[in-house]
C-alpha cells in the first residue's frame, strides 16, 4: 500500500471560539492510501490543545508510510502498531484508521456501517455548535440555526448564564453546553443549578480534565448529567471516570481512529456510561467516518460541515436533525460537487 498525503486550509463560517482559544481557519491533512486499483481516503484535524499540528500529522505519516505493508485487512495488526510507534499523533492516526477502513469496504462493496453490523435506522441527531462570541451575536447565530433540532453552546466566561438565557429566548432546540475545563468546582455547582433552569441536556467537560476529585464531587452535587471530553482521550482512561461523569465524548481525532474508538464505545457501555461522538473542525470526510459508529452511541455532536466554508468532500447527510449514513462502499466519501467542478 502506498501513502500520500495533502494540506489543506480549512476555511471557517464563522470565527470559532470556546473558552480557550479562537480561529478562523485549519489546517487539516487529507490522508490517501493506494491499494491496488482502490484509494481510501482519511483526515487528520490535529489540535494544538493535544500538541499536534499539520506538521507534526505530516511527520508522523511519512514515518506511517513504510509499515502499511500490502495486506489492509490486518486492521488491528496495523493500527495497534502505529499506536506503538506514534503515541503522540492520534489526529495522524486517524487518518490512516480511516482510509484503511475506506479499502476494505471498497474491497468488499460494502458501506462501513455493514461491516460493523450496524443498523443505520438508529443513528442520533446531531448537535450544531455556537462558538463563544457577544451575546447578540450568539443570539443571531441560534436564528440562524434555526432548524437545527440541538445546540451545543460554548461557555466558559463570566456571563454563561446570561448566555443561555438569551440563547433560550431565541429557540426552543434541545441545549447542550460545554465549558471546555473552564469553571471551577464551586463555580461549576452554582452555574449548573441556575443553567438548570433553562432545561439544558447535559454539560460537557465543566472542569479541568485532571480534576478528578473536583468531578466526583461535582457529580455528587447535581443532577444534570455530566459528560467527559479532555478527561478521556483513549480506553485505558474510562474506568477512573465512572464516579465522576454520566458518559463520555469519543473523538476520532482524540484517541487515534475507529478501532479505538469501538473499545472506548464498548468500555464505556460495560460501565454503564453514556456515549457520545464529537468532531474537531472538520470536513465531511472524518465526520461521515465518525457517523458510521452513530447507531451504536447516545449522542452525536458530528458539526464539522456546518462550521466550515465550502467542504470539500460529501458523505454523511443531515435529515430533520438525524445522521443519514451513506450506501457507498467504505466511507462513502465522494469529493463535493463544487469542488469537483472546480477542478
Amino acid at each position: 500500500m502506498k501513502l500520500t498525503y495533502e494540506t489543506i486550509c480549512v476555511k471557517l463560517k464563522h470565527t470559532f471560539r470556546t473558552s480557550r482559544e479562537s480561529s478562523d481557519s485549519r489546517r487539516n491533512v487529507i490522508c490517501k492510501v493506494q491499494h491496488q486499483e482502490l484509494e481510501g481516503l482519511g483526515e487528520a484535524a490535529p489540535s494544538t490543545y493535544y500538541g499536534q499540528d499539520a506538521q507534526t500529522v505530516v511527520a508522523a505519516l511519512e514515518g506511517m508510510a513504510c509499515r502499511l505493508g500490502e495486506n489492509p485487512f490486518v486492521l488491528e495488526d496495523l493500527t495497534s502498531e502505529m499506536a506503538r510507534f506514534f503515541p503522540g499523533e492520534a489526529a495522524a492516526r486517524a487518518a490512516v484508521d480511516m482510509a484503511l477502513h475506506d479499502i476494505v469496504g471498497k474491497l468488499l462493496g460494502l458501506p462501513l456501517y455493514r461491516l460493523l453490523g450496524l443498523d443505520p435506522r438508529k443513528t442520533p441527531k446531531t448537535s450544531v455548535t455556537v462558538g463563544l462570541d457577544t451575546i447578540e451575536a450568539m443570539q443571531e447565530r441560534a436564528r440562524e440555526l434555526g432548524q437545527i433540532p440541538i445546540l451545543k453552546i460554548k461557555l466558559g466566561t463570566g456571563r454563561d448564564v446570561e448566555i443561555v438565557e438569551a440563547i433560550r429566548q431565541v429557540t426552543q432546540a434541545v441545549i447542550r453546553v460545554d465549558a471546555n475545563a473552564a469553571w471551577t468546582a464551586q463555580e461549576a455547582l452554582e452555574k449548573i443549578s441556575r443553567l438548570r433552569e433553562h432545561g439544558i441536556q447535559f454539560v460537557e467537560q465543566p472542569l479541568a480534565a485532571d480534576d478528578l476529585e473536583g468531578l466526583r464531587w461535582l457529580k455528587k452535587k447535581v443532577d444534570v448529567p455530566i459528560i467527559l471530553d479532555e478527561s478521556v482521550r483513549a480506553a485505558a482512561d474510562i474506568p477512573g471516570l465512572i464516579h465522576c461523569a454520566d458518559g463520555i465524548n469519543i473523538k476520532l481525532m482524540k484517541c487515534g481512529g475507529l478501532r479505538e474508538a469501538l473499545r472506548m464505545i464498548h468500555v464505556a457501555r460495560a460501565l454503564d456510561l453514556k456515549v457520545m461522538l464529537g468532531c474537531m473542525l472538520e470536513s465531511s470526510l472524518a465526520v461521515t467516518a465518525a457517523a458510521h459508529l452513530s447507531p451504536l452511541v447516545d449522542y452525536a455532536d458530528l458539526d464539522g460541515p456546518w462550521l466550515i466554508k465550502d467542504d470539500p468532500y460529501s458523505g454523511v447527510d443531515v435529515v430533520d436533525g438525524k445522521l443519514a449514513l451513506p450506501e457507498r462502499p467504505g466511507l462513502g466519501v465522494v469529493i463535493s460537487e463544487g469542488r469537483e467542478k472546480g477542478r
